[in-house]
């Protein structure tokens, strides 16, 4: 599935973001208007910085993974 179809499931959760540079990114997908991607990222500290992406910088997104695992048990 493209990258796009997938926006209205991932909105308000945790993301990467594969972008076409090759470097990549991860923060919380908050909103998506006018080619862009908004997400929230974390800085430092306490500091989280709400950042954009215009569509052709991206390569793919996807949500995070589930934390369990059969093996553990948390």
């Amino acid at each position: 599935m493209p990258w796009q179809q997938k926006i209205r499931q991932l909105m308000g959760k945790p993301i990467g973001i594969s972008l076409s540079s090759g470097q990549g990114t991860s923060g919380i997908l908050c909103s998506a208007s006018d080619g862009k991607l908004y997400v929230m990222e974390y800085l430092y500290q306490s500091q989280f910085a709400l950042k954009h992406y215009d569509y052709n910088m991206i390569h793919d997104i996807n949500g995070f993974p589930s934390c369990y695992n059969e093996r553990t048990l948390y």
